[in-house]
C-alpha cells in the first residue's frame, strides 16, 4: 500500500514526519514524503522516496515584507502575492500523491484532504500541536497561553480554522475544479461525512487529553528518529569535559532583531549566575572570538546527543525543541516569540519542570540570571524534569501512530468497498 506524507516547514517541522514515514516503511508501506526541495537529501538518507513541493511562500513569510505582514501591516497585499505560490504547492502535492492509497498531511500543506477526496482514499491530519481539535479546557494553542473560559476556549478553534483557510477558499475551490474536477469544498475537517482522524505527535504526559475529545483524536507520543552515532567536534567535547555541565541556549529558526544585544544578555547572565553556556548559532551567527571561556558557539549537534550532557536548556519553545529537552529530563526555560511557543512555555511551567516563561522581548540580565540560577539549583524542578523525561522515554509514538494508521486504513478501505 502506498502512503503519501505532505508537510512543509523548518527542519523541526519535517523531521517528525520522516520518523513517521520510516515507521510506516518498516511496517510494510511504500512511503513517499513530499516537502520543500531543500530536504531531499535528508529524506533520502532514511530511505524514503522524496517528492518536492514549491514553497516560495515560506521564504516570503521570512522576508522583511512577510514579517511586516505578520505584524498586521500590508497583510492583504501579501495574501494576493502568496496565492500563486500556494497554487504551485497544491499542484506539486497532487503530482506527488495522485497514485497513493492513503494521505497523511500537515494542514500547512493544504492539499491532503482534497486529494484524498478525489482519490477516494483515507487521509489523516498529522501535527505536533492540538490546534484543530476543539475543547473547552484550553484555548487554541496557536493563540498562545490563554484560557478564556469553556465557551470561548471552544470557539477559538472554529475561529482559527476560518483564519487559516478562509482567505484561500476561492483559490482552493478553483484548484479543486481545475485540477481535481471536484465541486466547491466545505471549510471543515470532514471527509465523506466523517471527521478526518487527527494524529498528534506529542506526549500525553506533557499535555493530557481533555475529556471532551472524540475518538477521531489520537495523541500518540512524540515521533523520534532512531538515534544514530554522532562524533562531536573535538573542541565541543573538550568544552564539555572542562567543567560542569553547561546550559544550552538556542532559539532555533527564529530571526532576532538584535542578536548582539541578546548575546550580551545571555553571556552576562551566565557570568552573574556562575554558569557555562552553549550558544546555538541558529539565533545569531555569532563569532567565536566574541566569547569568554565559559561559553561555546555551537553550529550544529543532534539534540538527543547534546541535551543529556547539559544541565538545562533555554529555547524559544518550538514543539520539537521542547520535546527534546523534556525527553532528556532537563529543566527548561522557554523564551517564546509567537504562535504556540507561549503555550508550550506555560505547559513547562505548569508541569513544574522549569521557571515561568520569559518572552524574548522581555529578556533582561536580571530575569535571565535569576532563571539560570533556578534552573541549576532548584532540586524540585530537577527531580520533576527527570521524572517527566523517564515517562516520555517509555512511549513509542511512531509505533503507536503506525498502529492507528494501519487499523484505520483497513477499516476505511473496507467501508469504501
Amino acid at each position: 500500500m502506498r502512503i503519501a506524507i505532505l508537510t512543509v516547514g523548518s527542519r523541526g517541522g519535517v523531521q517528525p514526519y520522516v520518523a513517521l514515514g520510516l515507521g510506516l516503511q518498516r511496517a510494510g508501506f511504500a512511503v513517499k514524503l513530499a516537502t520543500e526541495a531543500g530536504f531531499e537529501s535528508f529524506v533520502n538518507e532514511y530511505g524514503l522516496e522524496f517528492s518536492p513541493l514549491r514553497t516560495e511562500f515560506i521564504q516570503l513569510s521570512q522576508s522583511d515584507k512577510g514579517k511586516k505582514a505578520l505584524s498586521g501591516k500590508g497583510s492583504l497585499n501579501l495574501i494576493k502575492e502568496v496565492m500563486p505560490m500556494l497554487r504551485n504547492m497544491l499542484d506539486d502535492a497532487w503530482e506527488a500523491a495522485r497514485e497513493s492509497d492513503a494521505i497523511i498531511y500537515h494542514p500547512k500543506a493544504m492539499a491532503g484532504q482534497h486529494i484524498a477526496e478525489k482519490l477516494g482514499v483515507p487521509c489523516f491530519l498529522a501535527m505536533m500541536l492540538p490546534a484543530l481539535s476543539p475543547t473547552r479546557y484550553f484555548a487554541n494553542p496557536v493563540l498562545g497561553n490563554g484560557n478564556y473560559g469553556a465557551w470561548l476556549n471552544k470557539m477559538s478553534y472554529a475561529l482559527m480554522l476560518k483564519a487559516m483557510f478562509l482567505p484561500y477558499k476561492k483559490m482552493l475551490n478553483q484548484w479543486r475544479a481545475e485540477k481535481l474536477g471536484l465541486p466547491p469544498g466545505k471549510l471543515d475537517l470532514t471527509l465523506r461525512g466523517q471527521p478526518i482522524p487527527r494524529l498528534y505527535g506529542y506526549s500525553q504526559f506533557v499535555l493530557p487529553n481533555p475529556p471532551d475529545w472524540d475518538n477521531s483524536v489520537h495523541v500518540t507520543g512524540y515521533w523520534w528518529l532512531p538515534s544514530t552515532y554522532w562524533q562531536p567536534p573535538r573542541d565541543l567535547q573538550t568544552f564539555l569535559n572542562s567543567g560542569p555541565a553547561p546550559i544550552y541556549v538556542g532559539f532555533g529558526s527564529m530571526t532576532l532583531q538584535d542578536p548582539e544585544r541578546l548575546t550580551r544578555i545571555v553571556l552576562r547572565s551566565a557570568r552573574e549566575s556562575g554558569q557555562r553556556v552553549i550558544l546555538a548559532t541558529g539565533w545569531g551567527g555569532l563569532a567565536a572570538t566574541e566569547l569568554p571561556d565559559y561559553a561555546y558557539i555551537l553550529h550544529s549537534a543532534p539534540h538527543d546527543w547534546l541535551f543529556p550532557r547539559c544541565a538545562a536548556v533555554i529555547h524559544h519553545g518550538g514543539a520539537g525543541t521542547t520535546a527534546a529537552g523534556l525527553r532528556a529530563g532537563k529543566p527548561t526555560l522557554v523564551c517564546p516569540f509567537f504562535g504556540d511557543q507561549p503555550f508550550w512555555g506555560r505547559r513547562v511551567y505548569e508541569l513544574g519542570v522549569g521557571p515561568h516563561p520569559i518572552p524574548q522581548k522581555k529578556l533582561s540580565i536580571e530575569n535571565l540570571t535569576q532563571a539560570m540560577r533556578q534552573l541549576t539549583s532548584d532540586e524540585i524542578i530537577r527531580q520533576k524534569a527527570q521524572a517527566l523525561g523517564e515517562k516520555i522515554q517509555t512511549e513509542d509514538g511512531v509505533r503507536r501512530a503506525v498502529e492507528i494508521i494501519t487499523d484505520s486504513v483497513e477499516i476505511i478501505t473496507d467501508y469504501l468497498r
